[in-house]
């Protein structure tokens, strides 16, 4: 676990960009010039889609803990990300069907923080999560997991539709949850290798995510609500793997 959760001035967050170190957000105070090693680092953050956030002064010194920080902090991530790669030879050791969380650009760091508590809870190998406009392994998201970020994997890919094919490529059957779904979620059958795909808040699966969805399932609402949140929505699902896996 990393604890040391910022870099801070101008050199060395150009550098924290350059080396492809994982990045959260980058934060300047607000009249801080746009010329120099700052151009450099609004060009790099913006190539990589990294979240650029103006603020007051008193904001960046108060998130300090150089006291050197020249106007500019990048968050960084919580925890390292897992590799793919990584997170597929987790089930094969341990002789079980895979299971992972697809978040298809989820941006709520509460919610990420949840699914992943729930994901420990029910034997999931692991998180797969979108790397540009979506949330990333901030504090925020390890103090919500309550522990579970320590046990549970998150890898952070530049194309979830890629990392489906992935997937499908090593035999797992892909399961997005979607209102638009024909069969009710506990209708799916879950004990074969399996990736349950979760879209973002407000927005459910991209398109072109569902299309590349072997099963479209949908949660029953009896309401007046349409939706679940999202991370209710994968602990709904998530109960049910384990639920046909016991």
């Amino acid at each position: 676990m990393r604890m040391d959760n910022t870099v801070e001035g101008r050199n060395p967050v150009l550098e924290a960009l350059k080396s492809g170190r994982a990045i959260n957000k980058i934060m300047l105070v607000k009249n801080i010039e746009r010329h120099g090693i700052i151009a450099e680092i609004l060009f790099e953050a913006q190539k990589k889609g990294i979240l650029l956030e103006y603020v007051e002064r008193q904001v960046i010194d108060r998130l300090s803990q150089s006291g050197a920080n020249q106007g500019i902090i990048a968050l960084t991530a919580a925890k390292e990300y897992a590799d793919l790669d990584e997170l597929l030879e987790i089930p094969a050791k341990i002789n079980q069907n895979a299971f992972f969380i697809i978040l298809d650009g989820l941006e709520d760091p509460h919610n990420l923080g949840a699914i992943i508590r729930t994901a420990d809870a029910t034997g999931a190998h692991g998180v797969i999560v979108r790397e540009r406009r979506a949330v990333g392994l901030t504090a925020v998201v390890e103090k919500a997991s309550a522990g579970a970020l320590e046990y549970v994997p998150v890898a952070r890919v530049v194309n979830i539709s890629r990392a489906i094919e992935t997937l499908k490529n090593n035999n797992i059957w892909i399961v997005g949850i979607d209102q638009s779904g024909k069969n009710g979620y506990s209708k799916i059958d879950y004990k074969p290798a399996t990736a349950i795909v979760i879209g973002a808040e407000g927005q459910g699966l991209s398109d072109l995510v569902r299309k590349n969805c072997d099963f479209l399932a949908s949660i029953p609402m009896r309401g007046h609500i349409s939706s679940l949140n999202a991370s209710v929505a994968a602990a709904v699902v998530m109960y049910e793997v384990a639920k046909q896996r016991d």
